[in-house]
């Protein structure tokens, strides 16, 4: 067996993918209420961890969007314990949506579009509807950053996390399904009688 067969990626069920993706923030909010902030980072940060490893051990890979903001967990979860400071956790989302934001609508601009990299092979879209589905979640994004500096700055810290915990999953889980129409209306069909 060929060392490349060895660490071939494997097909992950799409339930424990949302599992492991959601798993730590469900820990942040239980941990945030047994013993504050501070701990709540320290779980989140762990967790984060755990779980980037268990999509490795299962998959054989680990997603762009799910790399990319544990990265940025480990270096804003570090400057909240390092510093005792939780305007750093708070920022964390922010920082992660309006980077995707920008990286989506950048992408796009440069024509060299990313979302087709972030639903790898998942979704197969003409170009027109790679570039619609684009623009949306990249507004998305960058509409979420927003909302994440109006309520973090507006509220306790204890509302934030349920926010972030409730709010913030079911908003982008119901954007996602109102995409729906969009990706079947753009859907790339195969050729008749190919594969």
């Amino acid at each position: 067996m060929t060392r490349s067969a060895a660490v071939a990626p494997r097909k992950m069920s799409p339930w424990l993918k949302i599992g492991l993706e959601l798993g730590p923030l469900v820990l942040f909010f239980a941990a945030n209420g047994y013993g504050g902030i501070y701990v709540a980072t320290g779980v989140f940060m762990v967790a984060t961890l755990a779980a980037l490893a268990a999509m490795w051990i299962l998959a054989r890979r680990v997603a762009v969007m799910p790399l990319v903001s544990a990265v940025v967990v480990m270096v804003f979860g570090g400057l909240t314990l390092w510093l005792q400071d939780e305007h750093f956790i708070k920022l964390k989302p922010t920082m992660v949506n309006a980077l995707f934001g920008v990286l989506l609508l950048g992408g796009l601009y440069l024509k060299k579009p990313l979302l087709p990299y972030v639903f790898d092979g998942m979704v197969k879209l003409t170009d027109e509807g790679w570039r619609r589905l684009t623009i949306r979640w990249g507004l998305f994004f960058l509409a979420m950053a927003v909302l994440n500096e109006l309520v973090w700055r507006s509220v306790s810290t204890d509302t934030w996390v349920a926010f972030k915990t409730f709010g913030y999953l079911p908003l982008t889980f119901a954007f996602a399904m109102a995409q729906a129409p969009l990706m079947a209306r753009f859907e790339l069909k195969d050729e008749p009688g190919a594969g």
